[in-house]
């Protein structure tokens, strides 16, 4: 999605679908392929390996902005959604989703029992945006995570790039398409591939619908499903249900892989697409959970990533008429029946402390193993025969925080997998938390110097005001709105979690008496950005500057 205005009038757009009449989309013939893995097409319609045919009820997450936001897929779930589309970077635009990530993302989507779209967003209006890259780029991304995505055939469709082309160039989106997912298929993905139209994503040109059938005959899976875009261009039922209809005559697979009830370039008509897909069946993925920013803040559907807090948009589409509260089933794979997995994963190892301060431990534990593949582990608290979860994580360590100074905690592990079941609980640890931190001399004051949508820029001043020079030391403070460092100079930072580590520079090692150092950095940020009001220096604390 992005903000633009319709470009081509709509005169325009009419002579063009008379001219698609005379280009009918013809049936395209089935080619030779292999059989499918996972996901797979037939006959128009997206089928599970099962057989079942799957209709996508969803929404789309901006992850790679909103990198600390992956419980909204717990919340999307609790909405009754089947399919979350998650937004990916490749490094070329913005901060690259590398392979460890990708496969995080894909455990969370299997552990809340949802079908995971994975989109590259680099691409976006690629030959008009600035910045952006070609669909080549994005398979390339593709095959350098591989890793992550092999054997998840049944649970990920791979979206090669998010809106290829803007409005300019953009009858290169056949030939890039066609290049694209051959470039996949030669690298050995065997997933359903979905492909997005060109103008932004919503095809006023019809260049994704006149050359469909072509670009799915090029693929030598048969195995790609067509997305579009649906904003200001789609504004009426007639252009919906015609542009729809075209491709379920056409036996040609297609999903509304965004759309709004409101946007810059127009008025969509929403509960057209609504009734529409529910109609004919068809797939479709609203704009967006949370996070948006640049003039669509009305695009999210709940605010500030709180379930508890959902916007008009949001009612409309999980609990009104056709919406996916109404409409959605969940995916054969994770339904109850005769193949299901009820073979619960082997214990984790017992869980060991590390980085124990005042009000936050790391626990780390050896993986559990699982007949199919371990998705998560869950670490509670026990007291008093009770448990309580206090983190998850996908891989084999997690940062409890929030905790009492100098008191006495007991944690275990419990790993799962993606049908749900859950291991026996690990061995338990004992930890001890430091004592309350004590007042130091020294004053900080951490200011915002710049702000855009899921991103900004910060400053950190340290002053010394004590009667002795501070010879080297370390700052550490949380984060209290799930903000994430992305760069920072003046000192070399780690972050775990919340809690942020900076170790001093060369050059900002000595702080005379009354003297001061300076830390800049950028980091993105959900929805608000409140700033922390605790900062240890060397480990005692110091006051607001």
């Amino acid at each position: 999605m992005r903000t633009s205005d319709r470009t081509a009038p709509r005169a325009a757009a009419l002579l063009a679908a008379l001219a698609g009449l005379l280009l009918t989309l013809l049936v395209p013939t089935t080619p030779a392929h292999a059989a499918p893995t996972g996901f797979r097409v037939q006959n128009g319609r997206l089928l599970e390996a099962s057989g079942n045919d799957f209709v996508m009820r969803g929404v789309n997450h901006a992850h790679t902005w909103y990198a600390d936001r992956l419980d909204a897929l717990d919340h999307i779930k609790a909405k009754g959604a089947n399919t979350v589309r998650v937004v990916l970077s490749s490094g070329d635009r913005w901060t690259r989703n590398d392979t460890a990530d990708v496969a995080n993302v894909v455990a969370q989507c299997k552990r809340n029992r949802l079908i995971c779209v994975l989109e590259v967003h680099d691409t976006t209006g690629y030959g008009e945006q600035s910045g952006a890259v070609t669909l080549s780029r994005a398979a390339d991304y593709w095959i350098e995570v591989r890793d992550a995505l092999v054997g998840q055939e049944d649970y990920v469709v791979v979206n090669i790039g998010n809106e290829p082309h803007g409005n300019t160039g953009y009858s290169r989106w056949t030939d890039d398409t066609k290049a694209a997912i051959r470039k996949l298929r030669a690298a050995g993905f065997d997933h359903t591939l979905m492909v997005d139209a060109p103008n932004w994503g919503q095809d006023w040109a019809f260049t994704m619908r006149d050359n469909a059938a072509s670009v799915f005959a090029a693929d030598p899976d048969a195995n790609t499903v067509f997305s579009i875009h649906m904003y200001g261009v789609f504004d009426t039922a007639a252009e919906v249900s015609d542009y729809l209809g075209r491709f379920v005559a056409a036996k040609l697979p297609v999903v509304v892989g965004e759309f709004g009830h409101d946007h810059s370039d127009g008025n969509p008509d929403e509960d057209a697409v609504l009734s529409v897909t529910r109609q004919l069946g068809i797939g479709y993925l609203g704009w967006s959970w949370s996070g948006n920013g640049g003039g669509v803040e009305y695009l999210d559907m709940v605010e500030n990533f709180d379930p508890a807090r959902t916007t008009s948009w949001g009612q409309r589409l999980f609990d009104g008429p056709d919406g996916i509260a109404a409409t959605s089933e969940e995916a054969a794979i994770y339904r109850s029946g005769s193949g299901e997995d009820t073979t619960a994963p082997t214990a984790p190892g017992a869980p060991a402390a590390s980085a124990v301060t005042s009000s936050s431990v790391t626990l780390t534990w050896g993986a559990a193993t699982d007949a199919v593949g371990v998705t998560g582990y869950d670490v509670v608290r026990v007291a008093g025969g009770q448990e309580t979860v206090v983190a998850s994580a996908s891989m084999t360590t997690a940062t409890v925080s929030g905790l009492a100074a100098d008191t006495s905690y007991t944690f275990a592990v419990y790993a799962r997998d993606a049908a749900g079941n859950r291991s026996a609980r690990s061995a338990t640890v004992t930890v001890t938390t430091a004592s309350g931190a004590a007042a130091g001399s020294c004053a900080v004051a951490y200011r915002v110097t710049g702000e855009w949508p899921g991103g900004f820029q910060g400053e950190v001043v340290v002053r010394n005001t004590g009667s002795a020079a501070v010879d080297g030391w370390t700052l550490r403070w949380t984060f209290p709105a799930g903000q994430r460092i992305t760069s920072l100079w003046g000192g070399t930072m780690t972050q775990s979690g919340a809690e942020v580590s900076v170790a001093a520079a060369p050059y900002t090692a000595t702080i005379p008496p009354s003297g001061s150092v300076a830390l800049g950095f950028t980091g993105t940020r959900p929805g608000t950005n409140s700033s922390p009001t605790v900062f240890l220096l060397n480990g005692a604390e110091c006051s607001a500057a």
